[in-house]
């Protein structure tokens, strides 16, 4: 990656850093060509959901959630047959309102690549998510540690890393 390219990127996210503010009953998935989906608390609610588990200090909380597949196709992220070659780089970056932020490959929100793995969830523990946790938290499976499991999520951005020499 050339200087440039990779000073073109830093400054692409720290705007995205700098954009993510309070937690909000609403988030804008965005894609590669900086399309946004407005999706309200409601209508994340009406999309198909799964019950997961939330490993978290030493403790099980049982969770629905979305998989975030779902929720990155609506911003129009490459699935399936369709993710490979230069989309293997893509990168889906998480913002949450206290500032916390997560980055993964697209590959690893894959359903065909990995299985359902990633979960924006917007009901713990028998209800609602509320403040300070919700009202929306990535939960992702397998980690040997929560710390990819980000409360209070703000934004979903899909970024595609420069490569090159």
């Amino acid at each position: 990656m050339t200087g440039k390219a990779w000073l073109a990127f830093i400054a692409a996210a720290a705007g995205l850093l700098l954009a993510s503010g309070a937690a909000a009953q609403s988030i804008a998935p965005s894609g590669l060509a900086g399309e946004k989906v407005q999706l309200s608390a409601a209508d994340i609610a009406a999309l198909p959901h799964q019950p997961v588990t939330l490993q978290l200090e030493g403790k099980s909380e049982a969770c629905d959630g979305v998989p975030l597949s779902l929720i990155l196709a609506k911003a129009g992220a490459p699935q399936g047959k369709a993710l490979r070659g230069a989309e293997l780089a893509d990168v889906v970056l998480i913002g949450a309102a206290d500032g916390y932020h997560v980055a993964m490959a697209l590959a690893e929100t894959d359903p065909v690549m990995r299985g359902d793995k990633v979960f924006l969830a917007d009901h713990c523990g028998g209800g609602p998510m509320a403040a300070p946790e919700g009202p929306f938290r990535l939960v992702v499976l397998g980690d040997g540690r929560p710390a990819r499991s980000a409360r209070q999520v703000t934004s979903i951005t899909l970024l595609r890393l420069p490569i090159g020499p």
